[in-house]
């Protein structure tokens, strides 16, 4: 039997599988057990910052911001909404500015804001937050190249590498990897096609 086929066929048949890895709804998706050692490496550092809760905080599942390693509710009552209390309108930007008050211990950076609710990441595993992330009805009908850019150069995004310091002084925990190593980690995974691993 002529197998010379396959020769052509595994190689599109792998790359299928790379644009495929997930579907239309978050948390769905084609796991691929074969990858190279570079893209899964790059995957996992990827992950390790995407899913810590200083990214993870800001992309609730109840539209309520979270704080701390523990995702403690915001207090005051803050959710994602306007809320008006009578007397004023509350912002995020009302209290965080575009950059660290490191005196009040109030963290800041540019457009300050909780992630759209389509994009909740809390409770989810990395490999639910990865297809969430580059299914086009959750983001926003953004391509490889738009999520690309968001994760590498956004101010907000990067904020969780400077994160600054508690009200008491103390610095607040940084995610497990540089941002460096991030950002070419990111770079990667993206240039090889976005493959989610299964878990």
């Amino acid at each position: 039997m002529d197998r010379s086929y396959l020769v052509f066929f595994i190689p599109v048949l792998l790359v299928a599988t790379a644009w495929m890895s997930f579907n239309g709804n978050a948390g769905e998706y084609v796991p691929v057990t074969e990858m190279n050692t570079q893209d899964t490496d790059a995957y996992h550092t990827m992950m390790s910052v995407i899913s810590h809760p200083r990214c993870v905080n800001c992309h609730p599942n109840d539209n309520i911001p979270k704080r701390g390693m523990e995702g403690t509710p915001h207090p005051f009552g803050r959710d994602g909404e306007t809320s008006d209390l009578s007397f004023d309108v509350l912002l995020c930007a009302s209290c965080h500015k575009e950059e660290n008050d490191d005196f009040a211990g109030q963290p800041g950076a540019p457009h300050w804001d909780l992630a759209p609710r389509s994009m909740a990441w809390e409770g989810l595993s990395k490999a639910e937050i990865a297809a969430s992330m580059l299914n086009p009805k959750n983001n926003g009908n953004r391509s490889h190249e738009d999520i690309l850019k968001h994760l590498t150069e956004d101010e907000l995004v990067l904020w969780a590498f400077e994160p600054g310091l508690h009200p008491d002084g103390t610095p607040r925990e940084k995610p497990p990897v540089s941002e460096d190593d991030f950002i070419a980690a990111v770079k990667i995974w993206f240039a090889n096609g976005a493959v989610i691993p299964q878990e």
